[in-house]
């Protein structure tokens, strides 16, 4: 029995989408994948159905840096719901509880807020997409069943106060992989002795991706009825995902013998870590990594080089 032909076009490049709120990461994709009649497609962590903004789509070979911008480090805006908390952390979740909110000075805050900055430990919600045994968090906690977490490290770059009502807090956060903004916001909310959640919730940026070059559902649709090869403009070149790491240029020999899966040596090159890697005309080639010897090997590699 042959194998089932995989029908799209071959189109590569990462597409910034401004998710809406109200649908989840996977059903924007899945409508970004339709719209541009793509063979291959991912996200590259997802939001949830409350937050909109930035959601990086890689399409193609691009999808073989997807990893990297799972691992960076992210921006988001974030109004806090003061006095209620919530089951989910959310404005989606059942009320358990309300409390008094006080009035909290911008000193109090301060005070506050300084010790969610740095290095601190969260212990991941119920409602997310951790495994226990197998089973998703999301849907014990759906059956009523608690499980024990273990604390996780992350690290808060930045967290500071952007607004303030009688009964909310606007924040700013930039944060690392792995850091849940609604466990954060109700750690805030307990810190203030009222509860909170999150009832909105902005990604603004996701590594070297800030909120400027952002395309929505509704543009691409437009695009689509109109001249479909003009939703292709709005990808952006792979090797953008990846600017945190140095470029080294291969001669036309040693591009080959990489393309072969061969480690190469490369004059002035890094002496650890990632690397981008390009041959003598500046056709980007993919990713590679320094090994122990000094030598270049190669570790993802785009087809189309």
């Amino acid at each position: 029995m042959g194998r089932r032909r995989v029908r799209g076009r071959d189109v590569s490049g990462i597409l910034l989408l401004d998710k809406p709120s109200g649908i989840t990461s996977n059903d924007a994709l899945q409508q970004v994948k339709r719209l541009y009649f793509a063979k291959k497609a991912g996200h590259t962590g997802s939001l949830d159905p409350l937050a909109s903004g930035v959601l990086p789509i890689c399409m193609g070979e691009a999808t073989k840096v997807s990893a990297f911008l799972l691992d960076a480090d992210k921006r988001y805006q974030v109004r806090c719901q003061l006095g209620v908390r919530t089951a989910t952390a959310d404005a989606e979740g059942e009320v358990l509880e309300t409390r008094p909110v006080g009035v909290y000075k911008r000193e109090q805050l301060e005070t506050v807020l300084e010790e969610f900055r740095g290095s601190i430990e969260q212990i991941p919600p119920m409602y997310s997409a951790l495994k226990h045994q197998g089973q998703r968090l999301y849907k014990l906690a759906r059956q009523g069943v608690e499980v024990e977490r273990e604390p996780r490290p992350v690290e808060i770059y930045e967290l500071t106060v952007a607004g303030q009502g009688e009964d909310w807090l606007d924040i700013n956060v930039h944060c690392s992989k792995g850091t849940y903004v609604r466990t954060l916001a109700e750690d805030i909310g307990d810190r203030l002795g009222c509860g909170a959640h999150v009832s909105a919730l902005r990604r603004t940026a996701v590594g070297p991706y800030g909120d400027t070059m952002l395309v929505g559902l509704e543009t691409l649709r437009e695009l689509k009825e109109k001249d479909m090869s003009s939703m292709d403009t709005l990808l952006l070149p792979i090797e953008s995902a990846l600017t945190q790491w140095p470029d080294v240029d291969l001669s036309t020999d040693a591009a080959f013998y990489l393309q072969q899966g061969q480690p190469v040596l490369v004059p002035h090159a890094p002496t650890s870590g990632w690397v981008r890697l390009y041959e003598g005309n500046r056709s980007f080639l993919g990713m590679g990594e320094i090994l122990d010897d000094g030598r270049v090997a190669p570790r993802r590699l785009m087809k189309s080089a």
